[in-house]
């Protein structure tokens, strides 16, 4: 059922790519800085799965919105700290505000 939620979907290929790239990341940061990204990452798919299972989906959508501006800034954080290239960046940002739109769509409809 979670397949035919183009959300979930779009969520399942980012987090895919998100866990490759930290664990990636250098060993000083893997336990700290690496796992609270993976660990947002692995929170809005938990979220996703409960507002596709719940009939009140506004507080899940809600705390996606506010998981995936966490994950912006560490993303950013990542790229200045070089555990990013310019392109990862470029493509996790660019992925990140598409969902962030599915979402807010989303959130649109549930509300009305």
């Amino acid at each position: 059922m979670t397949d035919d939620y183009p959300a979930f979907r779009k969520w399942y290929a980012i987090l895919n790519w998100v866990l490759d790239r930290v664990d990636q990341f250098p060993k000083s940061v893997r336990f700290s800085f690496s796992g609270r990204i993976a660990d947002l990452a692995l929170d809005v798919l938990e979220n996703l799965i409960e507002a596709i299972y719940s009939k009140d989906k506004r507080s899940s959508l809600s705390q996606i919105n506010m998981n995936l501006e966490k994950l912006r800034m560490f993303f950013r954080l990542a790229h200045e700290r070089r555990y990013l290239s310019g392109r990862q960046f470029e493509f996790i940002v660019t992925e990140l505000n598409e969902f962030g739109k599915m979402v807010g769509g989303w959130l649109k409809s549930a509300k009305g």
